[in-house]
């Protein structure tokens, strides 16, 4: 059982560095049309897209990622709790 948690909890955070690395493509031009802009965008627009479709962005700044990266981290912690109740 503890191999299955830390598989999820590794998962989890490489999907957490994967949608830092493609927030902060937004940053430099013409980075998410690149293939590997299209590869991230692959990966993590489909997660982010129900955040942004609940909270709207402030002027010119989204902070639906913002939001999406503390529920990830919530999930993560939500497991750890989880398995130490079931262990």
């Amino acid at each position: 059982m503890n191999i299955v948690f830390n598989l999820l909890v590794d998962v989890i955070n490489v999907y957490y560095y994967a949608l830092i690395i493609y927030i902060l493509m937004s940053w430099f031009p013409n980075a998410r049309t690149s293939k590997v802009g299209q590869f991230f965008a692959r990966i993590c627009e489909p997660y982010l897209e129900p955040f942004r479709k609940i909270i709207p962005p402030l002027g010119m700044i989204d902070i639906s990622p913002i939001v999406a990266i503390f529920v990830l981290k919530f999930a993560v912690s939500g497991l750890a709790q989880l398995f130490n109740w079931i262990a």
